[in-house]
């Protein structure tokens, strides 16, 4: 490092970019890996792995539809980080543009999957919380996913940001999957365990990313209140007069 560098701060800056590029991809590949793991575990016993276990079929050609797109975009997501880490720029951004179809696609399969569910019942909804009233955690899914990748992709071109608003993406699919884990004390806890970590993981990457730049990022913590509200709202309104009158007439179309 050159005597200039060193009195302007230059080299410090440096730096500092290079360990917050360093972070950001291990911290992007930590939670790829994780968001893949738990899905899969979560679902294993139900879709991916269902011929070992002997459980019901699923009820309908929907449903399954729905799985393969959920699955493809755990896939996406997990590619989309590797390439970053591998610096392939250019191919994250031609493949985001099939993101953009992919969330599409997952929206319009998973909005009637969730009403069929309530209507007609699945085992997907556990058993004593009446389907009218759980409904409103599967749309609120549906809505908060809409609201970050859209987000997403309004910021792509401010990378913070942008990658910020991806990771709530992945978070917010964590509690279905959370909720099948098959580990009874788990299971028991009920919405503390599957809210609970995703709320504890999106506040960790927050003040890890707060620590590494130095600064917090507005759009990475409005993200993760609206994350947490949503939580809580969904348990203040599942149970009430007004949200069960607007589920049932949202199922009476289909």
């Amino acid at each position: 490092m050159t005597r200039r560098a060193r009195r302007d701060g230059t080299g410090d800056r440096v730096k500092e970019a290079v360990d917050r590029r360093a972070f950001d991809r291990r911290l992007f590949v930590a939670a790829a890996l994780m968001f893949a793991l738990l899905v899969f575990a979560g679902f294993a016993r139900t879709y991916y792995a269902k011929g070992l276990f002997g459980t019901p079929p699923l009820p309908s050609g929907l449903v399954h539809v729905h799985g393969l797109l959920m699955t493809a975009w755990v896939v996406l997501f997990v590619a989309q980080v590797g390439f970053i880490s591998t610096k392939q720029i250019r191919l994250h951004q031609r493949v985001g543009y099939a993101g953009i179809g992919l969330a599409t696609l997952i929206i319009a399969s998973g909005i009637p999957t969730a009403l069929r569910a309530a209507k007609y019942g699945s085992t997907s909804f556990p058993p004593e919380v009446p389907p009218l009233a759980f409904l409103i955690v599967p749309l609120s899914d549906l809505v908060m996913f809409a609201l970050f990748f859209g987000a997403a992709v309004y910021y792509r071109r401010r990378p913070a940001a942008h990658k910020g608003l991806m990771l709530l993406t992945a978070l917010n699919f964590l509690p279905p999957a959370l909720a099948r884990i098959p580990v009874a004390p788990l299971q028991a806890l009920g919405p503390p365990w599957f809210f609970g970590l995703p709320t504890a993981l999106a506040l960790l990457c927050l003040g890890l990313d707060t620590h590494y730049s130095g600064r917090v990022n507005k759009v990475l913590l409005t993200g993760t209140l609206l994350l947490v509200a949503s939580y809580v709202g969904r348990l203040a309104l599942m149970n009430t007069g007004p949200w069960i009158s607007a589920a049932t007439w949202m199922t009476s179309w289909v």
